[in-house]
């Protein structure tokens, strides 16, 4: 399983996500460009001693993540981004071991293009009146569900 940060914002929450794929053995897949400076002495520092224990694919922009993909189908598997704007709730989604998980700027989501090109788009639901949840604990829910509904194997 991989987790997908498109063009993140924030270091904190990018220091967030790449502890998570530390403690939970996901790859994970950086979308340049950043909203900040993503070098090792800042990620180190944002996610602590965990980086060292992640596989972090960089790619310079969306074409250039796509031909990556296209390359390397076995690694990528099924796309599935996490927007506010899906009709289909992530915790009835059936989730392979293989998926791709994307979350998009804190800032503005994904653009159209990006979107359209998911294999599938999700939805965590909130309650009325409510616009999302903070892109790192999006991540984490949704992750831990695929992680649950794979019986957690890419934690071996």
């Amino acid at each position: 399983m991989r987790l997908v940060l498109f063009e993140p914002d924030i270091p904190q929450n990018t220091g967030t996500l790449l502890r998570l794929s530390a403690c939970w053995n996901l790859a994970v897949d950086v979308i340049f460009p950043c909203g900040f400076i993503f070098d090792d002495r800042r990620m180190k520092r944002a996610g602590m001693d965990y980086i060292d224990a992640v596989d972090i694919q960089r790619h310079s922009s969306w074409p250039a993540y796509l031909a990556w993909r296209a390359e390397n189908p076995a690694l990528a598997g099924r796309l599935l981004l996490l927007s506010t704007k899906a009709a289909e709730p992530y915790q009835t989604f059936a989730y392979r071991a293989d998926d791709s998980i994307m979350v998009g700027r804190e800032s503005s989501g994904v653009p159209d293009v990006v979107y359209a090109a998911a294999d599938h788009r999700l939805v965590i639901p909130l309650r009325d009146g409510m616009r999302s949840l903070n892109v790192a604990i999006a991540a984490a829910v949704v992750t831990a569900e695929a992680l649950r509904q794979t019986g957690f194997s890419s934690l071996s």
